[in-house]
């Protein structure tokens, strides 16, 4: 065989296993890139279900604190002035509610229960007026005792109020779940059940003319 052939040959030869090779490797770049197609699937699903799982997580958290912030509401006769539990809490409530000018007394008294402990007695005065509260200093509380309302210069929830007619007022009354008793000079609304609190209006010529809480603190 000349050494034209054989060099031909060996040309052939040498071509032929380079084309293989090549194949070879294009074959496994593309069992790699076929092999992590599904992997990179399989964790985008895990991702997008965790994110979700996290935002499910944020809405129940923020649906609780809603729940566990929202306002709570006193009915009429655990506090005829202020409607709101923690703002009935603040004396600041109540002399935004006066429309005259003030004073505010605060006088120590034992603990009903514990004597080594000292409340407080607080009283705001407008006019011929007047609102006592009891403070527990434990607890932070603030609770109307008394009452009394002798003029307008203070206007109760549900827009109750000393001038206003006989006939408004238990219209007003009546929407609440409370108990109406009335005679001829007074109209009384208690507790059908619980704390032994009453608002007692007087009347006078067909309205009223003066209004007092009287509300139950043990």
């Amino acid at each position: 065989m000349s050494d034209f052939t054989h060099n031909t040959l060996r040309w052939k030869y040498s071509l032929t296993v380079r084309l293989l090779v090549l194949l070879l490797l294009i074959n496994t770049v593309a069992s790699a890139c076929n092999t992590d197609s599904p992997t990179d699937e399989h964790e985008t699903d895990v991702t997008r279900e965790r994110n979700q799982k996290q935002l499910a997580s944020s809405d129940t958290t923020a649906a609780r604190r809603a729940t566990r912030h929202k306002p709570t509401t006193i009915a009429l006769l655990g506090n005829p002035f202020v409607a709101n539990a923690s703002q009935s809490n603040s004396l600041s409530s109540y002399f935004n509610c006066i429309n005259d000018d003030f004073t505010l007394d605060a006088d120590p008294i034992e603990n009903r229960h514990r004597s080594s402990v000292t409340d407080t007695i607080y009283t705001i005065r407008f006019g011929s007026s007047l609102i006592e509260f009891y403070a527990p200093s434990q607890t932070g509380q603030l609770l109307i005792q008394v009452a009394d309302i002798q003029n307008n210069s203070i206007v109760l929830r549900n827009n109750m109020r000393v001038g206003m007619s006989h006939a408004e007022l238990l219209g007003k009354l009546r929407t609440q779940e409370i108990v109406v008793t009335q005679n001829p000079n007074e109209v009384i609304a208690s507790n059908k059940d619980g704390a032994p609190t009453s608002l007692r209006f007087f009347l006078k010529n067909g309205k009223v003319s003066r209004i007092r809480y009287d509300g139950y603190v043990d």
